[in-house]
């Protein structure tokens, strides 16, 4: 019902949909909530205990604006549950069975009822909203009902995504924009790890808009779009710590892990490792250069797996040099914020290969964009 765009709850022990439109005496159109008592067998429901439903709001007329006696099982205020107040009880039993086959049948049909008589005075009026839904974190990551999913029909192939844990190294220019794309999707937790204070030049190759009062309160990156990302996905970790050699343990057990940061020793002892605990992981990159006042240059990702590691290092697709400021263009300059967001895409939909949400006829593991040109070139393949 809910990936219909019906706003269903379950309150205290009651399923309720809210927003049910009807006629009033008055001939004008109001909305109602229907409840039924929920039966569950473990994790699913069982059968509604009845053929009736509990309905809170003015009994519901036809369009002339009489009342649909046919359905009135009694109309009395009373209290189900704190703060459920209802105000009628519905009957319509269905024949030859006499019940309903589940809660969607019984709602739809009750609905159905009571909905048409508000339609004959506005055909576009529905108890279809497809309002915001709050879930509980038993239901689900995120914070309100993924209803993109179900409408694109997409909901099998983001099942396999639903990493228990997951890990963004550097929250600069590319890996912000990759946790903006991962919390897009089910994975149970979300890692972040970078020591850097959010500063202006951040604000300018990242999502969204920093505001100057957010600039001067210096968060770390990391505790700023934790903050940001929460309001979506429910387990986003903030970690203020730059990763190396001393405390790259605090990878262990992730089941992804996307690398944003330097070149570096710090970067080689992270792969390292690893690759001898068994972790996949994407690397992304970008070298820039400027010439006659325009900017040229190729952003990388490459993959590794434990199926496929070796070309990281026979290949040298990883560079571990300390990189030199005045010579790497990147590092001055700011205005890259497409590159960066393109290499997190880039980043993103070879990590949704990987796991069979999209197709992979390749299995690339090294793709190079370059900007002049717009080549794209894979590398690498398993």
């Amino acid at each position: 019902m809910r990936e219909e765009g019906y706003e269903v709850n379950v309150r205290d022990g009651y399923v309720v949909v809210a927003n049910v439109p009807h006629v009033t005496t008055e001939k004008r159109i109001d909305r109602g909530l229907m409840a039924i008592a929920l039966t569950a067998s473990g994790e699913r429901t069982g059968n509604p205990p009845d053929h009736t439903v509990w309905w809170s709001g003015s009994y519901p007329c036809r369009a002339d604006g009489t009342p649909i006696s046919a359905i009135d099982a009694g109309q009395a205020e009373q209290q189900l549950a704190p703060g459920l107040t209802v105000h009628a009880r519905f009957s319509s039993k269905p024949m030859p069975a006499g019940h309903y086959a589940d809660y969607y049948e019984q709602f739809t049909s009750y609905i159905r009822i009571v909905s048409n008589q508000a339609q004959a005075i506005d055909p576009e009026v529905t108890a279809a909203t497809f309002a915001p839904v709050e879930t509980t974190e038993e239901e689900s990551v995120f914070r309100y009902l993924d209803t993109a999913s179900s409408r694109a029909g997409t909901r099998m192939a983001n099942a396999k995504l639903e990493l228990d844990k997951l890990a963004i190294v550097g929250l600069g220019g590319t890996g912000s924009y990759v946790l903006d794309l991962v919390t897009k999707t089910p994975v149970g937790e979300i890692h972040l790890f970078d020591d850097d204070v959010l500063l202006n030049h951040n604000a300018f190759r990242a999502p969204g808009a920093v505001s100057l009062d957010e600039l001067r309160q210096r968060t770390t990156k990391v505790e700023h779009y934790a903050a940001i990302y929460d309001r979506l996905h429910r387990h986003v970790i903030a970690h203020p710590d730059r990763l190396g050699e001393s405390n790259v343990g605090e990878l262990e057990g992730m089941g992804f892990v996307f690398l944003s940061m330097d070149s570096g020793p710090d970067k080689r002892a992270l792969i390292e490792f690893m690759e001898r605990v068994g972790i996949p992981f994407i690397d992304t990159g970008m070298g820039l250069d400027e010439r006659d006042a325009t900017i040229g240059g190729i952003a990388r990702v490459t993959t590794s797996t434990p199926a496929q590691r070796q070309h990281v290092w026979d290949n040298q697709r990883i560079s571990f040099e300390d990189p030199d400021d005045e010579a790497n263009e990147y590092a001055r300059n700011i205005q890259v914020a497409d590159l960066n967001c393109l290499n997190a895409c880039l980043a993103v939909i070879r990590w949704k290969k990987l796991f069979g949400f999209y197709r992979d006829l390749e299995g690339e593991h090294n793709t190079l964009y370059t900007i002049d040109g717009n080549h794209l070139l894979n590398e690498d393949q398993a």
